[in-house]
């Protein structure tokens, strides 16, 4: 006897043990020669006993799979162009000397980091000393010379007054009294002449002292050396470059921008930035520059970071991709980032129908924050798996707490039509 086992369900078990002790012959049992047969049926019939709950686990449906869903909308988007800008500093420029004189020492070097006020470079100091020390003697000459000749007004008047008293006496001269007069005007215009120059003396002492000083050479604000022009031993001439300063701490953004977008620039608008490595954030237009570059036809505008307080690294001239506003604001109808599954190149969605994972192709547009805009392939309010659609297959069951909102109607504005791709134009 040959029996076929054959993978059937658990519902044809009973039917094939049936026929098993249909065709074993019982009368046998009482033959020697029959007993290894009938052995062999009852053990068949005991294994296919003891498979059955088995077979009848697997022909059960599997459990669902819990996953998380987003329901598809509209959301605002405005559509933007890209523009290569750079960071540039509000503070730039080369630190020059203010006197003639002999560098005696260069405290800084390339890639030093000062502060407004610090001394980069020292000038020979010998000679603007002692013009200081003469420039002070003179001022205390002039000022011996000015207090004789208040002395002497003193003495005059004090002739005058004695001759005065004499008005009612034989010895009272006219004359005496007027010549006194004069010789206190003539001493008063000379004690005037006097304070002149000592004025004068004290101005120049005042240059002489700030001459001095500027043999001292300082940044004049905060920044980093760029470039370094000078050394000791080098003669300087008054306006002669000694370093260049960078301050990488107020950098702003400026791009070329087109004439006609220039226009939709205005003062306090933001817009978006990119940088290598360094993610998005966005920036203020500061100032659109009245001048326009006949060549390229472009204006100067002038952007203002909103930088996280630990962003670190940035450079004069580093470039920076900006993303300006281009034509008025539309709702268009966008998924979730984590929805979107790439398989060899297609881009695919789950979408949960019936209770089992359907495959979805797509087709994208741009970034709007943490969603893609739908081109092709979904429609407004569809439900997709944002969590668990990694590992899920073709119809496998999943389940889900609660479906999101519907999204709600926007007024005046079209909605996505399924199967019809819709294409916007940079213009």
């Amino acid at each position: 006897m040959v029996l076929r086992i054959s993978h059937s369900p658990a519902n044809k078990l009973d039917t094939l043990v049936t026929k098993l002790v249909t065709m074993t012959d019982f009368s046998l049992f009482r033959r020697r020669q029959c007993r290894p047969g009938i052995a062999i049926s009852f053990g068949l019939i005991a294994i296919f006993t003891g498979l059955a709950p088995a077979l009848a686990q697997e022909n059960k449906t599997p459990p669902a799979t819990p996953v998380k869903v987003d329901r598809v909308r509209l959301s605002p988007y405005n559509q933007t162009i890209p523009l290569i800008g750079r960071f540039v500093a509000r503070q730039s420029g080369d630190v020059a000397t203010r006197v003639s004189g002999a560098v005696q020492q260069v405290t800084v070097d390339v890639g030093d980091r000062v502060k407004a006020g610090d001394v980069v470079a020292t000038l020979v100091q010998d000679r603007f000393e002692w013009q200081l020390n003469l420039q002070r003697a003179e001022v205390s000459n002039f000022t011996a010379r000015a207090d004789t000749k208040k002395a002497g007004i003193t003495l005059l008047q004090h002739e005058r007054q004695r001759i005065a008293s004499l008005r009612d006496s034989p010895a009272f001269s006219q004359a005496r009294l007027d010549d006194k007069e004069q010789l206190i005007a003539v001493a008063k215009s000379e004690l005037a002449e006097a304070e002149a120059n000592l004025r004068k003396a004290r101005a120049t002492l005042m240059l002489a002292d700030i001459d001095f000083k500027n043999t001292r050479i300082n940044a004049p604000f905060n920044g980093v050396v760029v470039q370094k022009y000078t050394s000791a031993g080098s003669y300087l001439n008054v306006g002669a470059r000694v370093v260049t300063l960078v301050d990488d701490n107020t950098l702003e953004i400026e791009a070329d921008v087109p004439s006609e977008r220039a226009t939709d620039l205005p003062p306090g608008i933001e817009v978006m930035g990119t940088f290598a490595r360094n993610g998005r954030f966005r920036a203020i237009v500061r100032a659109v520059v009245p001048e326009e570059n006949p060549q390229t036809r472009t204006r100067a505008v002038r952007f203002t970071p909103r930088l996280p307080d630990d962003q670190r690294g940035l450079a004069a001239n580093q470039s920076v991709t900006l993303l300006l506003p281009h034509g008025e604001q539309e709702n268009v109808l966008s998924v979730h980032k984590d929805a979107i599954l790439d398989r060899r190149g297609v881009k695919l969605v789950v979408v949960p129908e019936n209770g089992l994972a359907t495959f979805h192709p797509v087709t994208l547009g741009d970034a709007v924050g943490g969603r893609f805009v739908v081109l092709d392939g979904l429609k407004e309010g569809d439900l997709v798996v944002i969590r668990g659609n990694e590992r899920l297959r073709p119809k496998q069951p999943v389940s889900f707490d609660a479906q999101p909102p519907a999204p709600a109607e926007t007024s005046g504005q079209p909605r996505q039509s399924e199967g019809k791709p819709t294409t916007r134009s940079d213009g």
